[in-house]
Order: structure tokens, then C-alpha cells, then sequence
């Protein structure tokens, strides 16, 4: 059987406009009640006649055992992989359909939602679903560490405890930005170890006193942080930053820059492009990693790179494309 790649591009025109879709749904993702979600995208999809069936992320169902059901339906039936959730879901679902030979879908529920922001996929449930309905087949870059992939960022150093932090905080205070800025004070505050840190990139080896390394392939994030470096995703390139050693003032200071989108003017960060970085320290057999908010441990050596194929991306058409704020 042909994959969704090597497929003509009116038969997944077919596929987008009219086939089933298949909907990964998490159901505490940002402030959003789950059932009233559902009923509105369900709504939506049924005064459409499209055809649509949901399988819901509830207390102890795996995402991976949920993504791979709603891959076999979609396969069998011709249909689309749909993600309702926040970047971390739409991670999940995305990395057991990269390679698939399934369309994706993004119906974003979370807080930031920088995927679906950068692809003009509105935020409201409405408007995210009959965006959906007419939208056109992009291919989207992907973000690679290991064997994890990424669609926002990966990092590692004091970025997965800040996740960790905030989670912890989450769980106590609710989802917001508010409470992922405190999180943020309060990780800075308890741990600031730097790592010594092996970079080696495009035949160069350099080492690297960091208490964090972030890699972008967002391009709307690196904007939004000042970071010029935001074009080479579009040359299918990621973009490193490295925060050099600083106390807590220091942090304290990077912290703000960031807020009001100057970053990358700081004169203790230092960014740049890539295609491929391979990250080691000592003897040190393991790395903590974020990808796109979901910590995980991973072997050492790591490897960021772009994955060899695309994302094959359904992107509302100009008309529904919601205003990137």
C-alpha cells in the first residue's frame, strides 16, 4: 500500500475533506470541561456530516495505547488523527503518527498552545473544529532527540525541573500562565546546578558550563523570545540556546527579558542554527529532556536533529485561520 506521502495530492485532499476523524481527546487539558468540549466539537462535526468518534484520555488510559487504537481506525478507515489537547498531547499523538501514513489534526485545549498557534488553528473549540473541517495539507517540520520527538522544543538542565515545578504547582493551584511564571521564581530559587556540557555541531566540539540548553523548532516561541534564529527552521534547521553561568539576579534578569521578548539580545545567552547537535557530559549515561512540556529521562549521547519525514499537517485555509497572538 502507497503511504500518505507517496500518495497523489488530490487523494489527500479526499482523505482531508472527507474522511473520518479519529480524535484523541484529553480530557483535563487547560481550563476546558471535557464533556462540554466534546459536545461542541461533536456538534460541530455532526451538523457537517462528518463523519467522527472520540477516544478520551482519562485517569490510567495510556496515550500511546490510545494513539496507536485511533492510528488503526484511521488506517482502516481512511481517516485523520486528530490531537485535542495541549502541546504535550498533541506531542503524544504525533509521535506514534509520525511515520504512519496518517493525516494529522490539532484541536489545541491547553494553555500556550504555541503548535497550533503557529498554524493559525484557532484556539476556541468551534472555531478549531469547522477550521478543521475545510482545511489543506501542510507537511511540518519535526523536531528529533533520540528517538522522542519534538514539535515545540526540547531542552534539558533547569528547564525540565521548572516543567516539574510547575506541574507540582499545577496540581495545587490550577493551569495557568500565572502560575507557570511562579514556577518558574520558585525553580529558580531552589536549583541552579550548571552542567558541563560536550557540544558537537557541523564538525566543531565545544564545552559549555550551562544550567540549561533549549532547543527551538517553534517558530512563533523563538520570535516571541527575540531569538533572529527563528528563520532557519524554514531552511529545516533547529535553533540551540545556551544560558551561560549567572546567579540569581542573573536569572532573575533573563526571566524578564523573556517576558517582554528580548532574550536573545542577552549577553549571556548565546543562540544558533543547526542540523544536527550531538549533546554529552563526561561519563554521564543519562540526560532529563523536556519535549514540548513532558519530561522524560534519555540515554546519553543526545542527538537533536530534524526527523527525516514530515508531519503531514492539516492547516485551516487562510479564511480560518485564527490571528497569531
Amino acid at each position: 500500500d502507497l503511504s500518505l506521502h507517496e500518495m497523489p495530492v488530490t487523494s489527500l485532499r479526499s482523505v482531508a475533506a472527507g474522511g473520518p476523524l479519529i480524535i484523541v481527546m484529553n480530557a483535563g487539558a487547560g481550563h476546558s470541561d471535557a464533556e462540554v468540549s466534546r459536545e461542541t466539537l461533536g456538534r460541530v462535526f455532526q451538523e457537517a456530516r462528518r463523519e467522527h468518534e472520540f477516544i478520551l484520555l482519562k485517569e490510567g488510559t495510556s496515550l500511546t495505547e490510545a494513539t496507536q487504537r485511533a492510528i488503526a481506525l484511521a488506517r482502516a478507515r481512511g481517516g485523520v488523527v486528530v490531537a485535542a489537547g495541549g502541546d504535550g498531547t498533541i506531542n503524544g499523538v504525533a509521535q506514534g503518527v509520525l511515520g504512519s501514513g496518517c493525516l494529522f489534526g490539532v484541536l489545541p485545549q491547553g494553555t500556550f498552545n504555541y503548535f497550533g498557534r503557529a498554524h493559525g488553528i484557532p484556539q476556541e473549540d468551534e472555531a478549531a473544529a469547522r477550521a478543521l473541517l475545510g482545511a489543506a495539507v501542510q507537511e511540518v517540520q519535526v523536531g528529533l532527540v533520540n528517538d522522542r520527538i519534538f514539535l515545540v522544543n526540547g531542552s534539558l538542565g533547569l528547564y525540565p525541573e521548572l516543567l516539574e515545578e510547575r506541574e507540582a504547582m499545577k496540581s495545587q493551584l490550577g493551569r495557568s500562565r500565572a502560575v507557570a511564571m511562579l514556577a518558574g521564581f520558585r525553580t529558580l530559587l531552589r536549583k541552579q546546578i550548571p552542567q558541563r556540557l560536550t557540544l558537537e555541531c557541523d564538525g566543531l566540539t565545544r564545552t559549555v558550563l550551562t544550567p540549561t540548553l533549549f532547543i527551538g523548532n517553534n517558530a512563533l516561541q523563538l520570535e516571541r523570545l527575540g531569538f533572529a534564529e527563528a528563520a532557519a527552521l524554514k531552511r529545516g534547521q533547529l535553533a540551540a540556546v545556551v544560558v551561560r553561568r549567572g546567579g540569581l539576579f542573573s536569572m532573575l534578569t533573563l526571566i524578564l527579558r523573556s517576558i517582554v521578548g528580548r532574550l536573545g539580545e542577552a549577553e549571556k545567552v548565546d543562540a544558533f542554527a543547526f542540523h544536527r547537535l550531538t549533546v554529552s557530559s563526561g561519563h554521564k549515561r543519562q540526560f532529563k529532556v523536556a519535549t514540548d512540556g513532558e519530561t522524560c529521562w534519555l540515554k546519553a549521547p543526545l542527538v537533536f536533529q530534524v526527523a527525516p519525514e514530515p508531519l503531514l499537517l492539516l492547516v485551516p485555509r487562510p479564511e480560518h485561520q485564527a490571528e497569531i497572538v
